[in-house]
């Protein structure tokens, strides 16, 4: 499954804070935009509310920008149930 994000970096905690109104999802992640740890930080956080290990999460656009496309190995039905339930 293919998810389209629009990530915050530098926040207070980790959480999925909503949908952007072009369709995002807004996820605030703890580490900043430096070296990659704010991608790191994103991997391991949908990693943890998914079920999915980090190493079945790619990111395959955006790698340098808050605007991102993630892919994630699942299914879609229990990403998407996972992923409502932590708004």
């Amino acid at each position: 499954m293919k998810l389209d994000i629009r990530l915050v970096p530098n926040a207070s905690k980790n959480e999925i804070s909503g949908w952007t109104k072009d369709g995002k999802l807004k996820v605030k992640v703890q580490p900043p935009p430096v070296n990659g740890a704010a991608n790191k930080g994103l991997i391991k956080f949908l990693a943890s509310i998914t079920g999915i290990s980090k190493s079945g999460i790619r990111i395959v656009r955006g790698e340098k920008s808050r605007e991102k496309c993630v892919e994630l190995d699942g299914d879609e039905k229990d990403i998407v149930k996972s992923l409502k339930g932590k708004k």
